[in-house]
């Protein structure tokens, strides 16, 4: 299905974007006529993509960001404003997975609070940063990345689960608050899906997703993007405080 000129003149900031889920979401934006900011960590990855996009006659921009970072954020969120000449859309896609394959007695401290200082209070300061210009809009959204893993208590992974499942709370309380400003938030929560980041994941575990999906098949990045796009777009301008789960019927609700 095409969605050629569904985001026509939208500007939109994708964070974690230089490979994976996150590349698929600016891909799939851009090729809906925004103009994209990607920012990562990955600073050699990174410019690899938007060259390859822009090859491809897309409207993006590269920019460094560290999700651990304070400063990082503020400097990438004004960076993205000013390449892109304004903020419609934000894509808290960045995160990371640390205790996969540890019981909870199994993490540590150190490793419990880094999970919580990128995909928790990073999403938190991205947005913040973000929202002087999303309010200016006058049609704002925000995307937040959550998981399906809170929806169902995966194990083993526990640093992360509960991060994701602050997202989702988050996304709820900020939706009321920015609802005044014309600005939706809402969480897309994946499943289990094929990319550079879950190469970690055992086998036995997308097995249990394969079995458990009324979708019997491995989820891959375009099936996640439709969600993020349709959440951009004008389609879901009354569509806020939700969690839309993507993952082939293996939670539903």
């Amino acid at each position: 299905m095409t969605t050629t000129q569904l985001l026509a003149g939208r500007k939109v900031l994708v964070t974690g974007a230089a490979r994976g889920l996150g590349l698929a979401f600016a891909t799939a934006i851009a090729e809906a006529g925004a103009s994209v900011a990607l920012a990562d960590i990955l600073h050699d990855t990174l410019a690899a993509s938007v060259a390859a996009l822009r090859e491809r006659g897309l409207q993006v921009h590269g920019l460094p960001l560290d999700m651990a970072d304070p400063a990082s954020i503020e400097a990438c969120a004004a960076a993205a404003v000013a390449q892109l000449g304004g903020l419609d859309g934000l894509v808290n896609n960045a995160a990371i997975t640390n205790s996969g394959g540890k019981s909870s007695e199994q993490i540590d401290i150190a490793m419990w609070d880094k999970v919580m200082e990128v995909n928790v209070r990073g999403t938190w300061l991205m947005t913040n940063a973000c929202l002087p210009a999303l309010r200016a809009s006058g049609s704002g959204a925000i995307v937040n990345l959550a998981s399906d893993t809170p929806l169902w208590g995966a194990p083993k992974l526990m640093a992360y689960v509960a991060s994701k499942g602050a997202i989702i709370g988050m996304t709820r309380s900020l939706a009321r608050e920015e609802g005044a400003h014309n600005i939706t938030v809402n969480a897309v929560a994946p499943g289990l899906t094929k990319v550079e980041a879950t190469e970690y994941v055992p086998a036995q575990r997308y097995q249990t997703y394969q079995d458990g999906r009324a979708l019997q098949r491995l989820q891959l990045p375009e099936d996640v993007t439709g969600a993020v796009l349709f959440a951009l777009s004008g389609l879901s301008r009354f569509v806020t405080g939700q969690v839309l789960a993507v993952n082939g019927g293996f939670v539903m609700n």
